[in-house]
This record gives C-alpha cells, sequence and structure tokens, in this order.
C-alpha cells in the first residue's frame, strides 16, 4: 500500500508550499477501515495548493493521479451538496491537510462511474462503516436533485439500485448468521 501521508508530506516539503486535499480512490479504503486492494494511482481533489505542480510531483514520484479542484464535476451526476464540509481529516500539520470523503459522499462518489470494483469498494465500505440504507437514499436523491438534468441520471438509477439490493442481500445474511440472543 502507497503510504500516501509521507507521500505528501515529500511534496509539501520539496515545494514548500500548503497543501490540502481529499483523498477519493481506493487509496482512501483503509481510513474506511477497508482493507487496501493494489493500485498505484492516487486520485484527489486538491482543495489548496497548484494541482499541476502536484501532479507533476507525484509523477516524479512514479505516481499516476487524477486530481481536479472539485471532484464533483468528474461526473454529470454532482456529489450531494456540503462534501467539503463533511470530509473527514486523516493528518494535518502546518502545511499540509488530507482528508477523505465522509463514508456516504465515498459511496456516492464511486458509485458515479458504476463499476464491479466501485460497486465492491462501496459495498465494503458500507458494511465496515454500518451505514444506514435510508441515509444512503437521502444522500442519493441529494445527488440526483443537484445534478443536471441528463440521461446519465438513469444509468446512475440503475447502478444505485443495484448497488442497495446487493447491500440488503448482504445485511439479511448477515443478521440470519448473527445468532437470536433470546434463544437458549
Amino acid at each position: 500500500m502507497i503510504d500516501v501521508v509521507e507521500i505528501f508530506k515529500e511534496i509539501a516539503k520539496s515545494t514548500g508550499k500548503s497543501i490540502e486535499i481529499i483523498l477519493v480512490g481506493a487509496q482512501a479504503l483503509p481510513y474506511y477501515g477497508v482493507k487496501a486492494r493494489a493500485t498505484m494511482d492516487i486520485d484527489a481533489e486538491i482543495v489548496r495548493g497548484d494541482l499541476e505542480e502536484v501532479y507533476f510531483e507525484l509523477k516524479k514520484r512514479g505516481f499516476e493521479s487524477d486530481l481536479s479542484e472539485n471532484i464533483s464535476g468528474w461526473s454529470v451526476i454532482s456529489l450531494p451538496k456540503g462534501y467539503r464540509d463533511r470530509a473527514i481529516t486523516i493528518y494535518q500539520d502546518d502545511h499540509l491537510k488530507i482528508s477523505v470523503l465522509n463514508p456516504y459522499d465515498f459511496i456516492i462518489m464511486k458509485l458515479r462511474r458504476g463499476t464491479e470494483q466501485d460497486l465492491e469498494d462501496c459495498l465494503n465500505v458500507a458494511l465496515a462503516n454500518q451505514l444506514s440504507v435510508e441515509e444512503l437514499d437521502r444522500y442519493f436523491e441529494n445527488a440526483i436533485s443537484n445534478s443536471i438534468k441528463d440521461t446519465a441520471i438513469l444509468n446512475f438509477r440503475l447502478i444505485y439500485s443495484h448497488f442497495r439490493q446487493a447491500l440488503m442481500e448482504l445485511l439479511s445474511q448477515k443478521y440470519e448468521r448473527t445468532p437470536d440472543s433470546t434463544q437458549g
């Protein structure tokens, strides 16, 4: 696994500039209590700092990255309003702040693309963090209501429905395996 904090500490030190990022890809998974999967890229929103400079510093260190000043713009489907305010700080010093999306926003972020790997990541995050299906539904509706009207919404609805159904099945299996405390 990549030590993202150390990498960005090095970049902040070598550039002499403050950096603030929100980590959004697979590198964020361990911060949700999910086992990291093998990936060598870094996906992040650059909240403060020079995006190009950070990109080239990562490249110099051998890392591919997908960086943006606005990760909500990575899709026709907007992230729920206020995602930056809900981000969870995982590291902070005088020159560097690294956050991850809250788990609900992370799931919406990943489902916008909707690959099988994204679906698996989302299920793992939802289960590891015991997320509320009703709250997930609210985040989903918030994302839809803040998005421009586009046929991509139809696909996003299908992806979310598939995710929700898979999550409900996993939750029901989990509860079926849990021994009933009222018996024996």
